[in-house]
């Protein structure tokens, strides 16, 4: 495989995870508008989004008044073209990509994909006004899961296959960490409404936006504890959004692919696992959620620049010679 296709294969996907990923966020984000608390301002609710996905200091560039309303971060995050992570930007470089490998997945994956980017533009020509957004963003969820079926429906299981999951799925650890760490840090300092109704839908807020509230209710029946939120997002290994269950999924995608002999990627992989393993909820707690989360988007990172050197910057397989 030329490593040029290697890499169309993963960031397809991962770009199409990063734009189900912000949908995800901003549709529970609305739904929280409209049912937060009377005392929750603007800037309350909707700056922890752009913390959540790293355009604070875009952000600030683009709107030097520093004012935070729900129009322009739905507006940046959704379809700005200054923002090479908006959900508009993620789906066009998603469809780009596939395009360069469209005989590498199955026609139905083209087709899907090319329809969800041909109907987004059409949607986003015109700025996305808050009351029509979550009709907006339940459409992407809607349609990128139909393209991931269709992935485990329709694709071998060979090395573009783990390309492709590598790419989803170091996305996904990458978004979990980063909900988690916002929304936890936000939660934690107001020891005044723990056990409230208010509290409550807040951790079920963090929760939705990581799409296990009903996986959650199911295994914890105490109600929502942060001990236990802890557990379920990094550590379940069947919770399909922990941090657990990705580098599982990244393990077995590199068996797929096959490590190069020199190459770094299984001891960067090696070392994710081990922040992990052996780690429990409380441990992790008394360490610092912040700073355990912290080392484990550093270990991720330096996961990535290990895939690009080893697969991306150099031919594959005796079809590259």
């Amino acid at each position: 495989m030329l490593s040029r296709i290697a890499e169309s294969l993963y960031w397809m996907t991962r770009h199409l995870e990063r734009a189900d990923n912000t949908a995800r966020v901003l549709d529970i984000n609305v739904v929280y508008m409209l049912e937060a608390d009377e005392g929750a301002t603007e800037e309350m609710q909707w700056r922890p989004l752009l913390t959540i996905m790293g355009a604070d200091e875009l952000y600030e560039e683009l709107h030097p008044d520093g004012r935070v309303t729900v129009q322009r971060v739905i507006h940046l995050l959704t379809q700005d073209r200054n923002n090479p992570g908006s959900l508009l930007l993620s789906l066009k470089l998603a469809r780009e990509n596939a395009r360069v490998v469209r005989d590498r997945i199955s026609s139905e994956m083209w087709e899907a994909l090319n329809e969800l980017w041909l109907s987004a533009d059409k949607h986003l020509k015109t700025t996305l006004q808050p009351w029509r957004a979550a009709e907006f963003y339940a459409f992407i969820h809607r349609q990128v899961a139909a393209f991931f079926g269709l992935t485990q429906s329709t694709m071998m299981r060979g090395q573009a296959y783990g390309f492709m999951a590598l790419g989803s799925l170091q996305e996904r650890a990458d978004m979990t960490a980063r909900i988690l760490d916002t929304r936890y840090h936000l939660l934690l300092p107001d020891l005044k409404l723990v056990g409230s109704p208010l509290d409550y839908y807040q951790w079920g807020a963090l929760l939705k936006s990581l799409s296990g509230f009903e996986a959650y209710r199911r295994k914890y029946q105490g109600g929502i504890r942060p001990i236990d939120v802890v557990e379920f997002v990094v550590l379940d290994t069947d919770f399909p959004r922990s941090l657990a269950y990705c580098v599982e999924g990244m393990e077995r995608a590199l068996g797929r692919i096959g490590s190069l002999p020199d190459g770094a990627m299984p001891e960067r992989l090696a070392a994710l696992r081990r922040h992990l393993d052996g780690a429990t909820p409380q441990g992790i707690l008394d360490l610092g959620l912040h700073e355990y989360l912290d080392d484990f988007l550093g270990l991720l990172a330096d996961f990535g620049t290990a895939l690009q050197s080893d697969y991306f910057e150099a031919h594959l397989g005796d079809d590259a010679q």
